[in-house]
């Protein structure tokens, strides 16, 4: 045995169930490490979905509604008779006596009051005195004329003599006739004295009494009375601009009036003004009412309904959607992603609660309802429920 066999001490290697311990030690511990990151990376990354979530906001949302029955068009109308005439006086006087009142029917050329006009009858007599005189001066110059005819034949006067008488005669009955012309100016005046009604009606107002002074003319003096027929009314109505196309000659429209609740009453268009109106924007149209009855009162007024045809064209939205922006009236719709997209609109009648929408709407477009006033172009959003079609009824 050598030496170096004698000092070096035997060395014993590590048992080999040991590294394996260890190394299946150093694998748990990794894999505790990486379950915990993963574990921190999922809850992180959930958490940040749910902040996204959180920040992309619910809307509710509703679908434009076609109408399907037809448009009701609701305008206040004022009643007027078919005839009305205010009548004033033609003469000066003092007024005798009236013979009718407010509410009577009168009848055309019934008298309804008298005027005593002392100035007019003395007028009239100096003028029949006139013409009396002017008959007898026509009479001696016609005598006169005829006996120098006569004498002209015996050459006893000359020719321009005779003219002259002869002339003379002429000019008398030219007088005459001017005297009869102002007997009968005056005596047609003297007709006046009578007020007598235009035409077949009632009277409405009466503004004098016995005794007033009556001034001839409507300058001078002011209405005696006021007589109206109102066996047909006229019915008139301010159409807005818009709705003036779907009005035409013919069609009828129903009405109500305070003082008969409960009651419709027929009218038929007979008149379209064709112009409309700068300071209102709308249209002028009369209706002919049958009033054989008389239950209807010129000077009334009344709710008249129009049924204009349904526009297939136009859809209706809760008015609850619309929001006003710098580029005009909008609202909110909803691409296929859910994201914001405004659109300008223009409405054709405002309903109250609900509008009616002329252009950039169909009825396949989803639509925010109350828009928050944070929601821009583009904006994604989360829908609350089934999109809501709202229904319409008949519009009043």
């Amino acid at each position: 045995m050598s030496s170096n066999d004698i000092q070096t001490p035997l060395r014993k290697s590590p048992p080999a169930n040991l590294k394996f311990k260890a190394m299946v030690a150093l694998a748990i511990a990794i894999g505790v490490v990486a379950w915990g990151l993963t574990s921190r990376m999922k809850d992180k990354t959930a958490l940040e979905n749910v902040k996204q979530e959180q920040a992309i906001p619910t809307v509710s949302v509703v679908q434009p509604a076609l109408r399907q029955d037809a448009q009701v068009l609701t305008l206040p109308g004022n009643l007027q008779a078919y005839y009305s005439a205010t009548v004033y006086a033609r003469v000066n006087g003092y007024l005798k006596h009236w013979l009718v009142d407010i509410g009577d029917k009168v009848k055309a050329g019934q008298q309804m009051a008298d005027i005593e006009t002392p100035e007019l009858d003395q007028q009239l007599k100096q003028s029949e005195a006139n013409l009396d005189t002017a008959i007898a001066n026509v009479k001696l110059t016609e005598i006169t004329s005829a006996r120098w005819q006569n004498l002209l034949t015996s050459d006893s006067v000359s020719q321009q003599e005779a003219d002259e008488k002869k002339g003379d005669f002429e000019a008398k009955q030219a007088l005459v006739a001017a005297a009869k012309a102002d007997v009968e100016r005056l005596r047609a005046l003297e007709s006046f004295k009578r007020i007598t009604a235009p035409f077949d009606g009632v009277v409405t107002e009466r503004k004098t009494d016995i005794g007033a002074l009556i001034n001839a003319g409507h300058d001078a003096g002011h209405e005696l009375f006021t007589v109206a027929d109102v066996h047909k009314l006229r019915l008139y109505v301010d159409v807005p601009q818009n709705y003036a196309n779907q009005i035409h000659m013919g069609m009828k429209a129903q009405f109500d009036v305070p003082e008969h609740p409960g009651q419709t009453f027929t009218a038929v268009l007979s008149n379209n003004s064709r112009s409309v109106n700068e300071s209102s924007g709308t249209v002028l149209i009369q209706l002919d009412v049958d009033n054989a009855d008389r239950k209807l009162m010129p000077g009334g007024y009344g709710s008249v309904h129009f049924d204009l045809p349904r526009d297939t064209q136009s859809v209706q939205i809760p008015a609850s959607a619309l929001k006003f922006q710098k580029n005009g009236l909008t609202v909110a719709t909803l691409t296929s992603d859910n994201r914001v997209a405004y659109r300008t609109i223009q409405i054709s009648r405002d309903l109250g609660a609900t509008v009616e929408i002329a252009t950039g709407l169909s009825v396949n477009d989803r639509i925010i309802d109350n828009p928050p006033d944070f929601l821009e172009e583009g904006d994604k959003v989360n829908v609350g429920g089934q999109p809501e079609t709202r229904s319409t009824g008949e519009n009043k």
